[in-house]
């Protein structure tokens, strides 16, 4: 015993020995180590070369879009001091802008904005999370998927202002029946999108872990929703726009409040300035809500 301990000492030592001789010939050896220096720095230099590559890429496209949004501006204005278009009738950069102030002078501006965005944050955090469970409700039971699915298809392709009036009688002539409104836009649509996510997550992967004693919830929890990640931030940027139709659409019939009743009262009025800087701020609040959905999911990629 003693022997065969001595022996495998000294293999061990003779190992060690002979990696360090090794070492010591490649650092000693100038011609190798300048290879790999230069290899680095070429790795360096590519990287360097491809990030900056991307970063001018990146200040081309803003530059693009922002010059391509002043000039849409500017080219309407000019139109307009020319007399190339009828102002009463598509109104002005200039006139818009001094609604705005006028709106803002009186407070009005920022009430309606809150009013609007209040109901569409809502429909849409209520729709989006709603959808999501009823998804999982008919992942999780196949025989209900199967009796239900005709029905969901009926209720996606019904066209959601035809209930507007039942909508109307049920909940009032209110913030509800907005909210309700932007619900019905979103929620099949919602269903159909990560239900489909789920179903097609990969069945070998499933049978993997039935395999080794995982049960339905942490296939579920471990396997299926992961997987449905990215169609998931899909929907809730589908989901983005068609929260802000819903809204509108429900302000049109019942609001008293909000920016939908500012382009039903300005159409009404023939005030196409209030009309066209109503939807202007649509266009932005909506945009803002889109680059804040952009935002989270680029946090949730960088945290996986």
């Amino acid at each position: 015993m003693k022997k065969s301990k001595n022996i495998c000492k000294n293999s061990a030592n003779e190992n060690c020995n002979k990696s360090i001789v090794e070492l010591n010939k490649t650092n000693k050896n100038p011609k190798k180590l300048q290879k790999n220096n230069n290899f680095n720095e070429n790795i360096s230099d590519a990287r360097k070369k491809y990030l900056k590559k991307q970063r001018n890429n990146k200040i081309f496209v803003i530059s693009i879009r922002v010059l391509i949004f002043v000039m849409f501006f500017a080219l309407w204005q000019i139109l307009a001091d020319v007399g190339a278009i009828n102002v009463f009738v598509f109104s002005s950069p200039s006139k818009m802008l001094a609604t705005v102030v006028d709106l803002f002078a009186t407070g009005n501006l920022v009430h309606h904005m809150f009013i609007t965005f209040y109901e569409a944050f809502l429909g849409f955090i209520i729709a989006t999370v709603l959808g999501y469970l009823i998804a999982i409700l008919l992942w999780w039971n196949e025989r209900l998927r199967q009796i239900l699915e005709p029905y969901i298809i009926i209720l996606n392709s019904l066209p959601k202002v035809a209930l507007g009036p039942i909508i109307i009688i049920w909940f009032g002539a209110g913030t509800k029946a907005i909210i309700v409104m932007a619900i019905l836009i979103m929620i099949i649509i919602t269903v159909i999108s990560i239900l489909n996510s789920f179903v097609s997550c990969d069945k070998n992967k499933i049978l993997l872990m039935k395999s080794m004693g995982a049960n339905k919830w942490q296939i579920l929890t471990k396997l299926v929703i992961p997987n449905g990640r990215q169609e998931f931030m899909s929907v809730l940027k589908i989901n983005v726009g068609m929260t802000w139709v819903g809204t509108i659409m429900g302000e049109y019939l019942v609001s008293k409040a909000g920016l939908g009743y500012l382009i039903v009262y300005g159409s009404q009025v023939f005030k196409l300035d209030l009309v066209m800087t109503s939807i202007l701020i649509l266009c932005l609040l909506a945009g803002l809500m889109y680059g804040l959905v952009c935002l989270i999911d680029k946090f949730i990629s960088k945290k996986q």
